[in-house]
C-alpha cells in the first residue's frame, strides 16, 4: 500500500517483466513541498543492466519537469556503494549520515545517508 500511496509511480518491465519501480512526489507537505524526494527498487535479477540508471534519470528529470527545487532522499544505505555511487553520479551528495540507522542483513548496523541534489 505505502508505494501506492498516491505518488507518481513509474515501472520498468521488459517482456512482461517488472525489472524495476520508482515513486516520485513532494519529500514533505505543506511548505516543504518544493523538494521532492523519490524510492527506487530494482528486482535482484535486474541487477547490472541499467535498470536503476534508467529510472534515476526519470526520477531526476520529472522532477525537473514538476518543477521541484531540489529532490532530498532521506535514507540511502551507506553499504549499498552501487545505489551511492549511482546517486554521486546524477549530481546527488551526502549531507549528512544518520549513523547505524539501518539494520544490514549482510553488514549489521550501517549508517543512512542523506542525499540532496538542487534542481536550479
Amino acid at each position: 500500500g505505502w508505494w501506492f500511496d498516491g505518488s507518481h509511480v513509474v515501472v520498468l518491465e521488459e517482456d512482461g517483466a517488472v525489472l524495476g519501480s520508482a515513486k516520485m512526489g513532494p519529500n514533505r507537505p505543506g511548505r516543504g513541498a518544493h523538494v521532492g524526494t523519490a524510492s527506487v527498487m530494482v528486482d535482484a535479477a535486474a541487477r547490472g543492466r541499467g535498470v536503476g540508471r534508467r529510472l534515476g534519470e526519470h526520477v531526476v528529470q520529472w522532477h525537473r519537469d514538476e518543477g521541484f527545487a531540489a529532490i532530498q532522499f532521506n535514507a540511502v544505505v551507506e553499504s549499498n556503494t552501487v545505489a551511492v555511487r549511482l546517486w554521486q553520479e546524477l549530481g546527488f551528495r551526502v549531507v549528512g549520515t544518520v549513523p547505524e540507522a539501518f539494520d544490514s542483513t549482510s553488514h549489521g548496523l550501517v549508517g543512512l545517508h542523506v542525499m540532496h541534489l538542487d534542481l536550479r
